[in-house]
């Protein structure tokens, strides 16, 4: 079995960790704070002190980081460390058009670089039932499956070099549109007297129904901010994306523009940090100061 890095320990990586040890794979971790590495080790994770050790101990390197920035640092550390035959599979969200640089550079190593964005959230994560939209060289990616099927219920080939993220764009597109509709509804509900936390048992199997409208929607009819399962700013960030995306390409998407500004108010009075279902409190406050 390949020998396995991973960095990026949080909310996602560390479920998704905790899989591949459970499968028997070796595991080197590293993380900008080491502390999050300590629940891995207790399973048989290996830390190492930097991204340099890292490289020397395995075969395939995971990445799961905030952002493009945060891709790109992690990257400049770690392409002179690395030989030939590896390969760097990139679980974070970030640009399509950084990723296809990344690709390049890696190449010239002969390292391969694979843009695998997955989409189910932390519970997707620690059942394995991840979505993973991957990008690349196709013989790559075919041949990572038996790893990353510990991961996700499938693995879906896109195409070329940033393909797994410009699907990803358009996965986040549609989540987002979706968490800020089930919060108007959610205030407009409650305003209307009707009991909402019945609402997401009533729609289930509907049209309407979606994961989101269960695992969102249930905890946004309740008011129930205090765990935080994904964050606002990493909506926010996926939604930006999406408008230069589509600025680059020439197409129109007023929806995801609309939906990127209101959660851009929502972020900065204190809530980007905060889940998304917080977005209730964002429509509940809007039509309270409209009375």
């Amino acid at each position: 079995m390949a020998k396995l890095g991973f960095i990026g320990i949080g909310l996602m990586g560390l479920p998704m960790c905790k899989r591949l040890l459970a499968a028997d794979h070796e595991l080197w971790v590293w993380n900008r704070n080491a502390d999050k590495c300590a629940p891995l080790m207790a399973l048989g994770a290996r830390a190492v002190h930097s991204i340099a050790d890292l490289a020397q101990q395995v075969d395939v390197i995971m990445l799961c980081v905030s952002d493009t920035p945060a891709v790109q640092m992690v990257a400049q550390q770690l392409l002179p460390h690395l030989r030939a035959g590896q390969v760097i599979v990139d679980f974070s969200s970030i640009s399509p058009d950084a990723t296809k640089e990344l690709f390049i550079e890696s190449a010239k190593l002969k390292v391969s670089w694979v843009d695998c964005p997955v989409s189910g959230g932390v519970a997707g994560a620690e059942a394995g039932t991840l979505a993973m939209m991957a990008g690349g060289e196709e013989k790559v990616v075919h041949s990572l499956e038996p790893v990353l099927l510990n991961l996700g219920q499938r693995v879906t080939y896109m195409g070329e070099s940033g393909s797994g993220q410009t699907t990803k764009i358009a996965n986040q597109m549609i989540v987002s549109c979706n968490v800020l509709v089930l919060a108007e509804v959610m205030a407009m509900a409650k305003r209307a007297g009707v009991d909402t936390a019945k609402i997401p048992q009533a729609l289930q199997g509907g049209f309407a129904d979606s994961t989101p409208l269960q695992l969102t929607g249930s905890r946004m009819a309740v008011q129930d901010f205090a765990e935080v399962k994904w964050h606002v700013k990493t909506l926010l960030k996926d939604l930006d994306m999406a408008n230069v995306l589509a600025k680059d390409v020439g197409s129109a998407i007023p929806m995801a523009g609309l939906g990127a500004e209101l959660m851009r108010q929502h972020a900065s009075k204190g809530f980007a940090e905060k889940d998304p279902a917080t977005f209730v409190a964002m429509y509940e406050a809007i039509t309270s100061n409209q009375d």
